[in-house]
């Protein structure tokens, strides 16, 4: 019978219009005013400060985008996004302006000289932090481009140095030469060939893709190439030239064209390794993996070494910790003048191989005219290395199997002393979170450890189960011994340890909030406990400073620990004279981590002091419509030993929203008839899941997610498992594949132009005709030029509006309508 029915809504029988709707011609909608006082609100720069801490840059932009900028011409080539006509990545946040603060006396200068409708991006220091560089977007009559300019921090001036002849579309298009007199710029090519329209092309021929044997197994990337056209136009959009350009303007080549990619000076500023992009592309992995060549060069330009060459990297062995062979992870040496490093496979990539070590890092010195030489070898894969000195360095490797992550002290000057474990832990257990080492400039302008008396310090979050009390350790280099220099005792605050400015006085800087007092930066000396207040930012939120905030902590049945931040609208009176309490809707907004540890599943990082930030994907706004709100609720998937976590997704999914919906009508604030779950990502995916497996909720809003995991057959989020590995996991997860079981209004919601891995559109539009075709209550929202997240002003009006209109209809007046 099902079937039958089934066929009789896809075929437009008497049965298909039947509580259906047609396609609406809707015009950009703006959401109540109690949620648009809280869109469009001039917002606190972001901040930059200098190594001395003693200027702070303050950088302000709009909070979104509009739909104009969007729709600007734009090109989808391996991976990149691209305006073609002013070569920049066409989804860049600019800032609209910049502003100098001297940290001490506060005191705010203005910038002479800036160009009008400042379009800044692409911010660097110079070497000596007298000044910074960075590209400006021009879009007028007369030109189209990216501009390179430059700002005298002393003299609180700018100055253009080229014109709109710059090629920012793999990146930052500028570097600083040590001697802080010029910068090193990728321009334009004079002989740049024509773009090819894609649209009006005649096609010369088919579009072939050959497999030769060897398993692909990729994840689904979007914005590949797709034909020879797409390969014409990806490489004349690539292609630059090397410009020296000294701070007069004026420029001289110093390297002739090609797909440059990465650009690094050596420390000591006599060497630049260059990276460019070579054939043959690919159509089914994007630039990151085309083939790649690294010369090191003089910085007069003569070339000295190709140090890498990088095939084609189609193919590597299956799982998350493979890697390819060869080369990788290259980067200069911070506390060497002129020092490759590098990591290379000791199992050819495979993590399925057995071995005794994954990787082993090598270093190579300038002028590479002898083999590089070994330094260590890490058990897991290499991660990082933060250098100190000729005889101390950390180096750290992981293993994402196992959420393993390790920290040890090795010599960099003798490869056959063994490495010291310092630390080892699941990198998911926040409360065994040692912290992050502090770092310093060094006379190479690099960051490296900073090491007094032979003592490393650190900075930690200090999350625990009593709270979350931020920290600074010192660790002893030769005992490995931590001691506790200073822990934050706020109880109704959050102090933020940012950057330790200089630990011999004992300065961090530190940035303070709570869930009314909107986060302002201060001096800290942890040493006399002296505090001293550098910004004064405005609270933009003020009609949510009588919400009510609170982390609420609650079991799952199987006895996981669990936690949300649970809000609740001004005014509310969480403790009646009558002792009834008002039953609220509630919303609840979550999203899925897997975990191999039920210890590091169950803890809780949530602080009620963290500031109240509302932004467009919160669902926070709705406690002025008079909605409770779950936010940020714990659904952790956890699989230990041999299990994987998705062997069980269902069951802990329902598990973790029953006990959610539990814990808070326990508490006496909500109508449990009326709760709505929703998520955005793999928090779509989610949602999906508990309105198809559940009874648990009156509807669900789903933005950006995937829908059916058999479009994804080569793994998705942690899931490494191919689809013929473990079907059944795939088609139980599958929300489509189970799209009959749907009995609860969902409204999905998703950027027409989506690039994230997986989560292309066709996923809502696909899972809301099934939807559709089986009777179900189901709204699909597409948003014209979006992305995987969401950036123009009317598309970010109109999604609240959608939201509301679902949350007021199939949820807070639920009861009414039956």
């Amino acid at each position: 019978m099902r079937i039958l029915l089934f066929f009789s809504l896809m075929l437009g029988g008497p049965l298909a219009m039947t509580g259906a709707s047609a396609q609406e011609a809707l015009t950009y909608q703006k959401p109540p005013q109690e949620i648009l006082d809280l869109v469009d609100v001039e917002r606190a720069p972001a901040v930059r400060i200098n190594s001395a801490a003693d200027t702070m840059l303050l950088l302000y932009r709009d909070s979104y985008k509009t739909l104009a900028e969007l729709s600007e011409k734009e090109m989808r080539l391996a991976g990149l996004r691209i305006n073609p006509k002013t070569n920049i990545g066409s989804r860049v946040t600019y800032y609209n302006n910049i502003k100098l603060m001297d940290m001490d006396s506060k005191n705010v200068k203005a910038i002479k000289g800036l160009p009008e409708n400042l379009r800044l991006a692409n911010l660097r220091w110079s070497p000596d932090e007298t000044k910074v560089a960075f590209t400006h977007t021009t879009e007028t009559a007369d030109s189209a481009g990216v501009e390179a300019w430059v700002i005298d921090i002393k003299k609180a001036k700018a100055q253009k140095l080229t014109d709109a002849t710059l090629n920012a579309n793999t990146g930052n298009p500028i570097s600083w030469f040590k001697d802080n007199k010029a910068l090193l710029v990728k321009k334009l090519p004079a002989n740049r060939k024509a773009l090819i329209d894609g649209d009006a092309a005649v096609p010369a021929g088919p579009t072939i893709s050959v497999s030769d044997g060897a398993k692909a197994q990729n994840r689904t990337y979007q914005d590949l190439l797709k034909n020879s056209n797409d390969e014409h136009n990806f490489e004349q959009l690539t292609l630059s030239e090397l410009h020296k350009v000294n701070l007069k303007g004026k420029s001289t080549l110093w390297k002739e064209a090609a797909m440059y990619r990465g650009i690094s000076f050596s420390p000591d500023g006599q060497y630049v390794s260059v990276s460019t992009i070579t054939r043959p592309f690919s159509y089914i992995v994007t630039l990151r993996r085309f083939p790649t060549q690294t010369n090191v060069y003089k910085n007069s330009g003569e070339l000295v070494k190709l140090v890498n060459n990088v095939p084609l990297t189609e193919v590597i062995p299956k799982g998350f910790m493979s890697v390819r062979k060869g080369k990788r992870s290259m980067q200069w040496r911070a506390d060497k003048p002129a020092t490759l490093v590098f990591a290379e496979a000791l199992d050819e990539g495979d993590p399925a191989k057995e071995v005794t070590y994954r990787d082993v890092v090598k270093q190579w010195a300038a002028p590479f005219n002898k083999p590089a030489r070994e330094l260590l070898k890490t058990k897991d894969r290499f991660y990082q290395i933060i250098w100190g000195d000729d005889s101390r360095a950390l180096v750290y490797d992981y293993w994402w199997n196992t959420r393993m992550l390790r920290t040890a002290l090795f010599n960099p000057s003798n490869a056959s002393e063994e490495a010291i474990l310092v630390n080892e832990r699941d990198y998911q257990n926040a409360y065994a979170d040692p912290g992050q080492f502090v770092t310093k400039r060094n006379d190479y302008g690099r960051q490296v450890l900073d090491i007094q008396n032979n003592n490393v310090f650190l900075l930690g979050e200090g999350h625990s189960e009593k709270g979350q009390f931020p920290f600074v350790d010192t660790l002893n280099l030769e005992s490995l011994v931590t001691n506790r220099l200073y822990q934050s005792d706020y109880t109704d605050k959050l102090e933020s340890l940012s950057y330790a400015t200089d630990m011999l006085k004992g300065n961090v800087l530190v940035r303070i909030e709570s869930a009314t007092d909107y986060p302002n930066y201060y001096i800290r000396n942890i040493i006399n406990g002296d505090l001293k207040q550098v910004t004064d930012f405005a609270n933009p939120f003020a009609s949510l400073q009588g919400v009510h905030k609170e982390v609420i902590k609650y079991p799952r049945e199987d006895g996981l620990p669990l936690s949300g931040t649970l809000y609740l609208p001004p005014g509310y009176d969480i403790e009646p004279d009558n002792g009834k309490k008002e039953k609220l809707p509630l919303i609840m907004w979550a999203y899925p981590t897997e975990f191999k540890d039920k210890d590091a599943a169950g803890q809780n990082t949530n602080n009620p002091n963290a500031f109240t930030y509302p932004y467009y994907g919160s669902m926070i706004y709705w406690v002025t419509r008079g909605y409770a709100v779950l936010d940020d609720a714990s659904f952790p998937i956890v699989g230990e030993g041999d299990e994987e976590p998705n062997d069980t997704f269902i069951k802990q999914l329902v598990a973790n929203g029953k006990a959610a919906i539990d814990a808070v009508d326990e508490l006496g604030y909500i109508d449990r008839n009326r709760v709505a779950v929703g998520g955005h990502s793999y928090g779509a995916f989610m949602t999906a899941n508990l309105l198809s497996h559940s009874d648990l909720f009156a509807a669900g809003i789903a933005r950006s997610g995937a829908y059916n995991r058999t479009l994804t057959p080569f793994g998705f989020q942690s899931e490494e498992r191919s689809y013929w590995e473990a079907p059944q996991v795939y088609n139980t997860m599958s929300p489509f594949m189970n799209a009959e079981k749907m009995k609860h209004p969902l409204l999905l919601i998703h950027g027409e132009a989506d690039n994230n891995s997986g989560t292309y559109p066709l996923q809502s539009e696909r899972y809301f005709n099934a939807l559709k075709g089986l009777g179900a209550t189901a709204r699909l929202v597409m948003l014209p030029k979006e992305s995987h997240g969401y950036r123009a002003i009317e598309s970010i009006l109109h999604l609240l509006w959608e939201q509301d209109q679902w949350l007021e209809k199939y949820v807070k007046n639920k009861s009414t309508e039956e």
